[in-house]
């Protein structure tokens, strides 16, 4: 086992100079997605639509403008369209025409109503099926003037770049028209953002769509008569108001930006969703610290911050640390870059404060302990609890079948580590692990399966010559919200092996971790919160110089914690172990040797793994015994 000294705990980005960086707000450290956007984009095929996902504040939107701004002033596919009367006047005709030709047709038609103009010079002017089509259908000019009447829904005669139209918060009404309820006439045709994208791109808010079964529906009906009327000149078109209009045959290439979880929905609830959607780019939430990304980063930076105070080097390097705080990696950055621009405005706000003429480290870290202070009334009500003995729990001593593991409370934006006591209790029966949490209805589906890996990890270390027989009720202590996530099932076994071995273990050292069914230990999320979290706890009632967390080896990497942690560790105040192996940790608990299998496959007498699996082989024989 290996306690953390303070300079594994350190990070700092100080060595960097930032004076010669520019500002700068390009992109950085999603080459992959964009590299996917810029194809989607490109390639004008039927379902290359794209779904962008990834976390708010990561530059999605930025990117995609960024992509289109590349290609978008390639205009040769633009084509006017217009409505028009036809034959059923429920199915208004749509006539496209080449790029500002379609006032000249209506001036051309009003001269042909007016007798100025004679059918065979109009279509020899206008060499289009659809259009002689239509011209075949009108009634006499005197019977119908509206007849000789376009409704020009889409003029791109002064236009120098293809149609970019962002529907945050879509309607039906916004995205794909309406028409007077009381007129069937063509005229009365007033298109959405579908159409007018026409040619162009419509970017989506991918949740909103969702969420509204009905819209989404829709939306891949629309996408559905597009590409049919690419194909076909007599798809009939949706139903608005009192007539159905023909869908205009042009490409629409709909982005929907979202996150994972909608992208998932999508695919798992709906299978023609990748027929639509073919393209797929994800926006990673983290990227490598390299120099090319601090460097991208601090252009981001400087360019959110013109009009602040000058800022110095050490505000960088301190907003930097905080990127990879948010990365929950020492040798990540955050791709959210937006909430590093939110940080340094508040340091702004802070020097400007303080009175200071420039931004440095120091206005940082009081900007964080600012935002930490203000997010603190749950954190310090319950460590208010644990100071006048409200929240039962011992910070020193040993004991039996309970062990101190930690969580995290989720607030709004902020999160906060905090003790958490499970306690077991053992007994001899035949119903194995009980979830008392899950009897009770507070435990989520992912704790309810750590729960069962833990059994499986007995009968493999264990009881592999006598049948598992036991009844052993886990419980979270004082707690009254829904338990989830498998990031206590170390804890739940260091408990679970002390109560079935009747082995003292130790209430100063605190446990987070998750094990396999076969032993081995995983990382877990939030690890500097819960290491801070105990670590306040224990300050409440009063540091005794032993008090620690043990965590699991992988995720010393993920360690960047308060400077008051870090000096309590470096004045061995406070202790930080990182384990490898199960049996390192139980060993510190309980002080006992673990103990390993001889040529006979027997565990040593009075070690702790012979101690659990006496008391197992005790249990199965007082069951049988009961039985």
């Amino acid at each position: 086992m290996r306690e953390l000294g303070p300079e594994e705990l350190r990070l700092s980005y100080s060595s960097y100079s930032f004076s010669d960086v520019p500002p700068g707000t390009a992109i950085i450290g999603q080459e992959k997605a964009i590299g996917l956007l810029s194809l989607g984009l490109r390639t004008d095929r039927i379902g290359y639509n794209i779904f962008l996902s990834g976390d708010d504040g990561s530059g999605r939107l930025t990117a995609v403008m960024e992509e289109i701004g590349k290609i978008d002033k390639d205009t040769s596919g633009l084509m006017d369209v217009a409505y028009a009367y036809s034959g059923d006047r429920s199915r208004p005709a749509v006539l496209l025409f080449q790029k500002g030709k379609a006032r000249d047709f209506q001036d051309d038609l009003i001269a042909l109503g007016q007798g100025r103009m004679s059918h065979g010079a109009i279509e020899s002017r206008w060499n289009d099926e659809r259009i002689k089509a239509f011209l075949r259908t009108l009634p006499a000019y005197q019977e119908d003037e509206d007849a000789y009447r376009l409704n020009i829904v889409i003029d791109s005669g002064k236009t120098s770049k293809r149609p970019t139209i962002i529907e945050a918060h879509p309607s039906h009404k916004s995205l794909f028209g309406l028409a007077d309820k009381e007129s069937s006439s063509h005229l009365s045709i007033r298109i959405g953002s579908y159409q007018a994208a026409a040619g162009g791109f419509l970017i989506l808010t991918a949740e909103e769509v969702a969420e509204d079964g009905e819209l989404w529906k829709t939306l891949k009906r629309y996408i559905e008569m597009t590409h049919r009327a690419l194909t076909s000149p007599d798809v009939q078109g949706e139903m608005i108001g009192s007539i159905r209009p023909q869908p205009i045959p042009l490409m629409t290439k709909v982005i929907l930006i979202g996150n994972e979880n909608t992208y998932d929905k999508l695919m798992e609830k709906d299978g023609k969703f990748i027929r639509y959607f073919r393209i797929a780019p994800e926006f990673d939430s983290t990227m490598d610290a390299d120099r090319r990304n601090i460097e991208g980063t601090v252009g981001y930076l400087k360019a959110v911050g013109r009009g602040f105070l000058p800022i110095e080097d050490s505000a960088f390097s301190e907003i930097l640390r905080h990127s990879s705080w948010i990365a929950e990696d020492r040798s990540k950055l955050s791709t959210e870059l937006s909430l590093l621009g939110d940080l340094l405005e508040e340091s702004n706000d802070e020097a400007e404060s303080s009175g200071h003429n420039r931004i440095d480290g120091d206005d940082v870290k009081a900007a964080l302990a600012r935002r930490d202070w203000y997010a603190s009334l749950s954190e310090e009500k319950i460590n208010s609890e644990i100071r006048s003995g409200e929240m039962v729990i011992a910070l020193e001593g040993m004991k039996i079948g309970i062990v101190n593991g930690l969580a995290v409370m989720d607030r709004g934006t902020s999160s906060f580590g905090t003790p958490a006591v499970i306690s077991v209790a053992v007994a001899p029966g035949s119903e194995g692990i009980v979830n008392i949490e899950h009897e009770a209805g507070l435990s989520g589906g992912i704790h309810d399966k750590g729960l069962l890996i833990l059994e499986g990890y007995l009968r493999h270390r264990y009881a592999k010559t006598f049948p598992l027989s036991l009844y052993a009720g886990i419980c979270f202590e004082q707690s009254y919200a829904e338990v989830d996530g498998d990031s206590a099932s170390l804890a739940e076994l260091y408990a679970l092996l002390s109560a079935i071995g009747d082995i003292p273990i130790r209430q100063d050292i605190a446990v987070t971790g998750s094990v396999s069914q076969m032993g081995a230990l995983q990382p877990v999320g939030g690890i500097n919160e819960k290491i801070e979290g105990f670590f306040h706890a224990c300050s409440a009632v009063g540091l005794t110089g032993t008090q620690g967390v043990i965590i699991p080896e992988q995720n010393v990497s993920s360690l960047i914690l308060d400077e008051d942690v870090e000096k309590a560790v470096a004045e061995r105040r406070f202790h930080i172990y990182a384990i490898s192996e199960l049996d390192e940790g139980m060993e510190l608990l309980s002080g006992m040797r673990r103990g390993t299998r001889d040529r006979r496959s027997a565990f040593p007498p009075g070690s702790l793994n012979r101690r659990v699996e006496d008391g197992l082989r005790n249990l199965c024989r007082y069951s049988q015994e009961k039985g």
